[in-house]
């Protein structure tokens, strides 16, 4: 009876001890997990943190890191070459005409009320070629002749127009590259400088000079590329007013002499 006793009671205890250790094991693997919850908790932060940066930070940070000696001059042909390239977009757009639409209207009028009549509507449009229309029925009274060289002066005068500050967009395109290059090549003359003085290479003496170069050179190819999209939308635009323009001087003198006739 006593050794009965006896079992039961050491398998009653070896129960208790073994829950005992399930128990604190139990609470070692929750206290982990919430350990772990939240170091993955501020990882996420700090990632988030980093994205909320945005591509805009990071330009800012870099552009700062360049230098304000080339980058500042970098900057400002960027921005002058914006305001130009605006400027004339705004322009060409407004001087583009729907020379189909004006041309009828310029034949029917020349038909029912004559020479005024035809003045009357290029007066009331806009565009160069509009323009180009009332230049050459001014002279049409003279001769047909006369028509087609005022036709011919003006259209010169109105490329001209279309044209004005362009060459500057070209020069701020040419310009950034080389500020950015020039850039480079200082930045690096002053790292060889510090290596000279020093008496050996360490890349964390020129890091920051060799960066300060390579900077340069990436904000001044960033501004060139964006200023030459603009370039070459505008001249495509020129290219088409332009074409507009010839094509309706044609049929502006083909309709002065069906009228002489």
């Amino acid at each position: 009876m006593k050794r009965l006793f006896t079992i039961l009671a050491m398998a009653g205890l070896f129960v208790l001890s073994t829950n005992t250790v399930s128990a604190k094991a139990n609470a070692i693997v929750s206290n982990l997990s919430s350990t772990v919850s939240t170091a993955a908790f501020m990882l996420q932060d700090e990632g988030a943190a980093e994205a909320e940066k945005g591509f805009t930070q990071v330009l800012k940070e870099q552009f700062i890191q360049g230098g304000a000696g080339f980058m500042g001059i970098v900057l400002l042909c960027l921005i002058l070459g914006l305001a130009v390239a605006i400027e004339r977009i705004i322009y060409l757009n407004m001087a583009s005409t729907n020379t189909t639409k004006l041309k009828q209207q310029v034949e029917d009028a020349l038909a029912s009320g004559g020479i005024e009549a035809a003045k009357e509507v290029c007066r009331n449009t806009k565009g160069p070629v509009a323009s180009i229309y009332y230049q050459g029925l001014d002279r049409a009274g003279e001769s047909v002749e006369s028509a087609e060289k005022a036709v011919v002066a003006y259209g010169g005068v109105q490329m001209g127009q279309l044209e004005k500050n362009v060459s500057w967009l070209s020069l701020f395109i040419a310009i950034a590259p080389m500020l950015g290059f020039m850039g480079t090549v200082i930045g690096m003359i002053q790292a060889f400088q510090k290596i000279a003085a020093v008496g050996n290479l360490s890349a964390s003496l020129i890091a920051g000079d060799i960066q300060v170069a390579l900077l340069t050179t990436v904000f001044g190819l960033i501004t060139a590329i964006i200023l030459q999209i603009f370039y070459n939308y505008i001249i495509a635009k020129i290219d088409s007013i332009v074409n507009d323009m010839e094509d309706s001087s044609i049929s502006l003198i083909d309709m002065l002499v069906d009228h002489k006739k």
